[in-house]
């Protein structure tokens, strides 16, 4: 959902006026977004991705070793965002 920019987190994309193109390089673009159900997450992505395209890049699971719940895909332009679990991150981090 969305909230006030004094209650939640705020990505703003802006428009580079002049520029028509952009080439990523080899850099390591992605943006990772925290989510409390990385399954139901997922099924949503699945219904955007086939209504306006896109791909999905990994299935939503537990990365192996790590046991985070993690699922990825790729937005029409190409772009990677990953859908990580709230709480496994966290515990990550502890």
């Amino acid at each position: 959902g969305y909230k006030e920019e004094d209650d939640a987190t705020v990505l703003e994309l802006t428009y580079n006026y002049g520029v028509t193109e952009y080439f990523k390089g080899t850099a390591y673009a992605q943006i990772a977004i925290g989510t409390d159900d990385v399954y139901k997450s997922a099924d949503v992505v699945n219904l955007v991705t086939q209504e306006l395209g896109g791909e999905n890049t990994l299935r939503p699971g537990p990365i192996p070793g790590l046991n985070t719940k993690v699922t990825s895909f790729l937005e029409p332009d190409g772009w990677k965002t990953a859908l990580v679990d709230n709480e496994d991150f966290l515990k990550e981090l502890e």
